[in-house]
């Protein structure tokens, strides 16, 4: 669904390339997250994709095409949900999206079915001015689907949101994934790309540091051993690390094991996402 080789963007006047030599693909069907750092390059690769960056150099091909080669027709295909809300204030939610709906030629979803899906079925008729921050996320979300999308583009697309809605916007993300759409996710939320992508791309200065599923990341990175923690005889705390690889070999644990000591915690060392992208990229997501 995308390709992308060697990228290099510069904006007019900076210093440096924000894109150097940028490698990666979206499978058909595929949710991939794009993490990274304020600055690092993950806007400006979402707007050469979207065809808003012109004058990058290498391959960046959408649906078999290379960008600067659409026109138009593109964004028949393609929806974009931005992370901040743009939207005509002074219209209610169902004349937004009845506005932005009659940009396309082909068929649409009924208005009043997006808004369900985003939970604003019951404020159709009032004013975007009068909506939270939360609620023009949504908004958001709904006229990015008004046309089915092949593909999908979601700029931070829980934020701002409370747990429940978060949760609303990212089954209805996997639920579009299962009827065939593909999805590329912007974020610094690690819980968003834990819950919702099957790869996610470490982006870093302008480049891939890595790209693999969460779970293969904290694997690769994490240790693979197991705590425990337990009680002694004289009612003294201890905690002891054993290697997972040969536990049930391991003498020593089985001889904690057979003691009688009571055991308080027991638990393998996963890392976390946001752990391993430290590791790898030797910088924070809030910075």
């Amino acid at each position: 669904m995308i390709t992308v080789q060697d990228l290099v963007f510069t904006y007019p006047g900076a210093p440096k390339p924000t894109l150097e030599g940028l490698d990666f693909d979206i499978a058909d069907g595929e949710i991939l997250g794009f993490l990274g750092p304020s600055g690092s390059g993950k806007s400006t690769t979402q707007r050469i994709l979207i065809g808003l960056l012109e004058g990058y150099r290498g391959r960046a091909q959408v649906m078999g095409k290379e960008v600067r080669d659409w026109g138009p027709e593109l964004y028949e295909q393609v929806g974009v949900s931005f992370e901040f809300p743009n939207h005509h204030q002074r219209l209610t939610a169902i004349e937004n999206l009845q506005h932005f709906g009659a940009l396309y030629r082909g068929p649409l979803v009924d208005p009043m079915e997006a808004l369900r899906w985003v939970d604003l079925a019951a404020h159709a008729d009032k004013r975007v001015s009068d909506f939270s921050k939360g609620m023009k996320i949504r908004l958001n979300v709904a006229r990015s689907l008004l046309h089915r999308p092949k593909l999908l583009f979601l700029d931070e697309p829980t934020s701002g949101l409370d747990p429940v809605n978060a949760k609303r916007v990212k089954d209805l993300v996997r639920r579009l994934q299962s009827e065939g759409t593909t999805v590329f996710v912007t974020t610094h939320d690690m819980s968003v790309a834990e819950a919702l992508c099957d790869r996610v791309a470490f982006i870093c200065d302008g480049g891939i540091a890595a790209i693999d599923s969460p779970a293969a990341l904290e694997k690769r990175f994490g240790s693979r051993t197991v705590c425990v923690e337990w009680i002694d005889p004289q009612g003294e705390s201890r905690r002891e690390s054993f290697e997972l690889d040969g536990l049930g070999d391991d003498e020593r644990f089985l001889a904690l094991i057979r003691s009688g000591a009571r055991i308080e915690t027991m638990h393998s060392q996963e890392t976390t996402l946001e752990n391993v992208f430290i590791e790898v990229t030797g910088q924070r997501l809030d910075a």
